[in-house]
């Protein structure tokens, strides 16, 4: 993605430790729609006891965020665009309300905000869901759309992937990765990532277990075996 124009800042605790992260793209590689903005993918700060500890609440991630707004701002961006869930966990969409943002669009429990560095910045919207996974017939169809930016939704895919490649299962379960990389690939289906089991969509946030998986695929196997 660096070629794409992906851009990753990191901040550093004075031994070297990384201590947060953001990375953001152009929104034309992102889960939205737009021009002339660019789209934060992630931005993380260690919360964890383990480690370097819990460093949330210090300010890292505001420091991040200014140091991403200003970094788009001298590439000639309008504006920055984040996605955030609209309940308290993780990358919440109130914490970058508190940061000057605010809600254009919606899609679930997943709210898409903006700020605009220009007046004449058009806003941005969701690209949505526009169709159906396709189901092989008389076959369990799990479909993996993937463009690799999310290491929880790589997780799941790999583990789906195996899943399907189990002896067990492999007769009566196919297995279809979409790159939405792609960008018409990412229109035509209206989603950046997912996972799917025939046209119900599992949950890849935090990553499903291996067995939870199986056990989900094997017992739609049973349906068509």
């Amino acid at each position: 993605m660096k070629e794409r124009g992906l851009r990753v800042k990191l901040t550093l605790e004075d031994d070297g430790a990384v201590s947060g992260m953001i990375q953001y793209v152009p929104i034309e590689y992102s889960l939205a729609e737009g021009k002339n903005l660019s789209f934060i993918n992630c931005i993380w700060v260690h919360g964890h006891k383990q480690g370097i500890g819990n460093l949330q609440g210090r300010g890292i991630g505001k420091a991040l965020l200014e140091g991403a707004e200003t970094d788009v701002r001298s590439l000639g961006a309008r504006g920055m665009v984040a996605w955030g869930l609209i309940i308290p966990v993780f990358t919440r969409a109130a914490w970058f309300k508190c940061q000057g943002y605010r809600r254009v669009d919606r899609v679930g429990m997943q709210a898409l905000l903006w700020k605009p560095f220009a007046a004449d910045a058009k806003p941005p919207s969701w690209i949505r869901q526009s169709g159906e996974p396709a189901l092989e017939p008389h076959k369990v169809t799990l479909t993996a759309y993937c463009n690799g930016w999310c290491p929880a939704q790589n997780i799941a895919i790999e583990r789906a992937s195996r899943a399907a490649s189990d002896p067990s299962l492999s007769k009566t379960v196919t297995f279809r990765e979409v790159n939405t990389l792609d960008r018409p690939e990412h229109r035509e289906a209206g989603l950046l990532g997912g996972l799917f089991v025939n046209r119900k969509e599992v949950r890849t946030g935090p990553p499903p277990s291996y067995e939870k998986i199986h056990k989900l695929i094997s017992k739609q196997a049973k349906k068509v075996a």
